[in-house]
């Protein structure tokens, strides 16, 4: 059952699918709560946790810092998990400019985020519709065949 603050949504249709979801008020204090939904949902013994849980900060804090959902507003984040792979959405109350993969030099203190993002992740992408924005990744399990040293 989900924490009394997380509610369960429907999932994608993969068999063992499970989707947990929050919605989150835009200041920087509900990026750990972000942080909390993944443990929630997956468990720390998750094999992917550390990078979704890392990837799902990146895409709480973007949400706070860089759209309308850090004026007062709120965002939400979705985690879905699946045997085979976990995706997360982060949806926020959108900004002017779409989301960007912007390269920044090394004295700069913010930028990183999605460039991690895409590092990271086996894919990702965002979507606009109607004033809001939903950026999401995807990270696979990658399992290693029996018998193959590692």
């Amino acid at each position: 059952m989900a924490p009394p603050d997380f509610d369960r949504v429907n999932g994608d249709d993969a068999p063992g699918s499970t989707a947990l979801g929050a919605r989150l008020a835009g200041v920087a204090s509900q990026v750990s709560r972000a942080r909390a939904l993944v443990t929630a949902a997956l468990g720390r013994d998750h094999p992917l946790y550390d990078d979704v849980v890392l990837l799902t900060s990146e895409l709480a804090t973007n949400a706070v810092l860089h759209t309308r959902s850090g004026a007062g507003g709120s965002f939400t984040v979705t985690v879905t998990s699946s045997d085979s792979a976990v995706r997360v959405y982060v949806a926020d109350a959108g900004s002017d400019e779409p989301p960007c993969v912007c390269r920044t030099s090394v004295q700069a203190t913010s930028g990183r985020g999605l460039p991690l993002i895409e590092a990271l992740s086996h894919r990702w992408g965002f979507t606009r519709e109607d004033g809001s924005t939903t950026v999401w990744f995807e990270m696979v399990h990658a399992g290693v065949p029996a018998g193959v040293a590692v």
